[in-house]
């Protein structure tokens, strides 16, 4: 292992000395770097392209706005294209390296841009990535959403291989994993649970979002810690020249933002708030005499964020998210139950930029992050707590080096001190508390070092090659439970704080290449080998707060995910439109689930994994992706083809079944249309073979009770999943006519509150969607007219909607 680390380590040094080397040995080059931001608003732009006129060689920016070029000496042209903004063009003579700051200036009439998915001029066919998509968040108002609420989550489901779990739900599976296999990401701090509602809305506030981005296959060596995607969102910076404002009314909830300078054109900041009023609303309307007088369900998040220029090498950001959900029942009469389920995410991200020159820049990051959940129910003296949870402390050091115009290198390390409540129980009746141990804390030390290179072999090669050390440590203070071989404690073995108890590591090669065919076209092929040493064990066939986060032990090995993916990318009319066919395959080795029969409440006594069966599982697909990129209408057309099996010994006897997340035919259609400066319109199909579940198929009496005959492991499909969505946007004017006083000359000038209603409608054509199936008994069976029905409920009929928009 010291030896592994020690070559790791040491990577991190020859690396840069032989580019460095290479560079010395060749001709005299110099180097351009600086920022790109919004010139209204002082926002960093992310993927502007930045690239010399006469040869077209370039970058794109970095998240933060930066970007470094190598050229050759003498008189040439830099240049900068961003859609949405006026090109930029500046004669340079390059006899030394230089340092220029773009001030992109938006585009006068955005009519004739509303794209939704974006993408840098020919980084479809450039790029070495695969299966990578980024969305403008500040651009979704313009689709359909689930009563008005624009989320993130939901507009990635319409993306090739990312899959829905069904009916409004905002979790998301990518090429056959499951939620737990994707990394989510707000300023760089894990988010562990993104849904609000339970599951029918994300946590992400889209009016503090400034970038999305979602990494399917060829995950680079930079990402770890899941192995099927990462969804990367970072948070707007905040308005460094004004003070700005934005916020909505609609049908179950508002939302406000405010931001602006704390130090003009130095520092911003940025503040984002939502809150639901469903349960304002309603209570006037509830009986009291009714069962559910005393419910209420309400959810809320606040978004900030701040950032301070303290040199012109030194930047720090301080960003942070707190969300909540709380249910409450209780019924109407004294005595009846009483029921109340918070839960909830927060995270603080703290990062310092520095710019070591021109070619090395480094950004350093520490995080937190927390989410937790409880079920509290107490009827008379009877008291019953379930609750769970995890949190992260962790620290991230990531340098990005450009040694000349062939090779961009990246470097860094990380480092995460994980803390995970597993299901724990409380019960007590008056003043007796029953004798259920409280499974302890489980403690881990998570590391990873990495370093990979972007690097053009020849015009037409290009490859990015990395690698990945994570170790996983298990440590005490810990309790291990010494059981029979029925399940039962015998004894106990105790760890003191720090002591090893079981501990991983595992190197992750990541590889993927581009090989040009002229100008417009190129095919890419990719390898990853990722290890994730933390599970979600679920109870049921939908997420849910009630989900549990497992870390790896003795008895839980790490996942593992191998995919292999290669497609061809085409660029038509001028880069108007962009086309892929994408195939991929993918294993999946040391799965768990819960064992059949198994339910939270048996982890009292016993060891938290001890109710756990293990397996594996395999994916392969086709992915068919064709966008219309600029234009008054754009869009997508995706669909996928694939397959997903998991195999467990103690699942199914053994057998091979379908995953639940297995969608054999998956097709999405998104359009938006903005013929005016005052009307805009979206609309959004999808098509979705039905969800795979296990039902009973035969039912019979034997000795008196009812025996029912299953179906094998999701051996029975649902009836298809689709759906249309509607919406029209009307804007209002942002000119008004104001005349002088003296000479009577009438002139235009901009207004400073600018709103927009937004009208939606939602399952258009009222489709009936299964959400889940019940069985429905009547009848005696003493006279032979006992009979059981199968029943599908539907969650949404056609749902229009209604939205105030406002900016400030």
């Amino acid at each position: 292992m010291r030896t592994l680390l020690s070559a790791i380590v040491g990577l991190f040094f020859v690396l840069p000395c032989i580019t460095s080397e290479l560079h010395a040995q060749g001709s005299q080059r110099y180097s351009i770097s600086g920022y790109v931001k919004d010139a209204s608003s002082g926002e960093a732009l992310i993927g502007a392209s930045v690239f010399i006129k006469e040869t077209m060689r370039g970058t794109a920016t970095n998240v933060y706005g930066y970007y470094v070029i190598n050229v050759e000496p003498g008189a040439q042209t830099l240049a900068m294209s961003f859609i949405g903004y006026e090109d930029f063009l500046m004669p340079i003579d390059v006899t030394k390296d230089l340092k220029v700051n773009i001030n992109a200036v938006p585009k006068a009439i955005q009519g004739k841009v509303v794209e939704v998915v974006g993408t840098r001029t020919g980084e479809n066919t450039e790029d070495t990535r695969m299966g990578t998509t980024e969305l403008d968040a500040q651009k979704l108002s313009t689709l359909p959403a689930l009563l008005g609420e624009v989320d993130i989550l939901k507009t990635i489901q319409f993306l090739p291989g990312v899959a829905s779990n069904g009916e409004g739900n905002s979790g998301f599976y990518v090429r056959g994993g499951g939620p737990d296999q994707n990394l989510i990401l707000l300023d760089d701090a894990t988010v562990y649970n993104a849904s609000h509602l339970f599951g029918f809305f994300s946590v992400f506030n889209a009016d503090a979002v400034k970038n999305i981005e979602l990494i399917k296959g060829g995950m680079p060596a930079n990402y770890g810690g899941r192995i099927s995607s990462v969804l990367d969102i970072n948070m707007r910076d905040g308005n460094n020249k004004s003070f700005h404002g934005q916020g909505g009314i609609g049908l179950i909830s508002s939302r406000l933002t405010l931001e602006g300078p704390i130090v003009k054109d130095r520092s911003s900041f940025i503040v984002s708030g939502r809150r639901t009023y469903i349960d304002v609303v309603t209570k006037p309307f509830i009986n009291p005499e009714s069962a559910f007088s005393g419910s209420g369900y309400y959810f809320y998040d606040l978004n900030a964020k701040a950032n301070y220029q303290l040199s012109d090498k030194d930047r720090v950001f301080v960003s942070g998210y707190f969300g909540r959900d709380v249910f409450d029942f209780s019924g109407s009469n004294e005595g009846d139950p009483r029921f109340r389920i918070p839960w909830g995410n927060a995270t603080v991200a703290a990062r310092w930029n520095h710019v070591f020159g021109p070619k090395l820049f480094m950004n350093t990051t520490a995080t937190f992050s927390d989410y937790s959940f409880a079920f509290q129910a107490d009827q008379d003296q009877f008291e019953f707590e379930l609750f769970s949870g995890i949190k992260d402390y962790g620290l991230k050091v990531d340098l990005s080096h450009y040694p000349n115009a062939r090779h961009r290198l990246k470097y860094g390390g990380q480092y995460i001190y994980h803390i995970y409540t597993t299901s724990t129980v409380r019960v007590s009746s008056g003043d007796t508390d029953f004798n259920i141990d409280t499974p302890p804390k489980l403690h881990a030390h998570e590391t990873a070092l990495y370093v990979m290179d972007d690097f053009d072999v020849t015009d037409e090669l290009r490859i990015n090659a990395g690698v990945r050390l994570s170790t996983f440590a298990h440590v005490g203070p810990f309790t291990l439970y010494d059981l029979d071989e029925n399940g039962r404690a015998t004894g106990t073995t105790d760890f003191t704080s720090g002591e090893p108890i079981s501990s991983y590591a595992a190197l992750e090669p990541r590889i993927s290449l581009r090989y040009r065919l002229g100008p417009n076209g190129s095919v890419k092929a990719s390898y990853n080998r990722g290890q994730q040493y933390v599970h979600l064990a679920s109870f049921g066939s939908t997420p849910l707060p009630t989900d549990v986060w497992i870390p790896s032990s003795s008895n839980v090995r790490p996942q593992i995910g191998t995919q292999y993916a290669a497609g061809y990318f085409r660029d038509l009319f001028d880069g108007v439109f962009e086309t892929s066919v994408e195939g991929y395959y993918k294993t999946f080795d040391n799965l768990i689930e819960y064992a059949e029969g198994a339910s939270p409440q048996n982890n009292g006594n016993t060891n938290y994994d001890a109710q756990l069966v293990f397996g594996e599982g395999y994916s392969y697909g086709a992915e068919f992706f064709v966008k219309k990129r600029t234009g008054k209408v754009n869009g997508w057309l995706g669909y996928t083809w694939s397959k997903t099996m998991r195999q467990f010994p103690d699942i199914n006897e053994g057998r091979e079944f379908p995953s639940r997340w297995d969608r054999r035919n998956d097709l999405s259609f998104v359009l938006a249309y903005e013929p005016n400066k005052r009307w805009s319109y979206g609309a959004t199909f999808i098509y979705a073979t039905g969800q795979a579940v296990t039902l009973p198929v035969n039912r019979y009496f034997f000795e008196g009770r009812v025996v029912s005959e299953y179906t094998e492991r999701n051996g029975y499909r649902m009836v298809p999943y689709h759906r249309l969505d509607l919406a029209a946007t009307l804007h209002n004017r942002t000119l008004r006519t104001v005349s002088d006083p003296i000479t009577g000359e009438e002139t235009e000038i901009t207004k400073r509150w600018h709103s927009s209603w937004t009208f939606a409608v939602y399952n258009a054509y009222n489709r009936a969607n299964p959400y889940f199936i019940y069985f429905d008994a009547s009848g005696n069976p003493g006279n032979n007219s006992f009979q059981v029905v199968a029943k599908q409920v539907s969650l949404f009929s056609i749902l229009p909607s209604v939205t105030w928009n406002f900016n400030f």
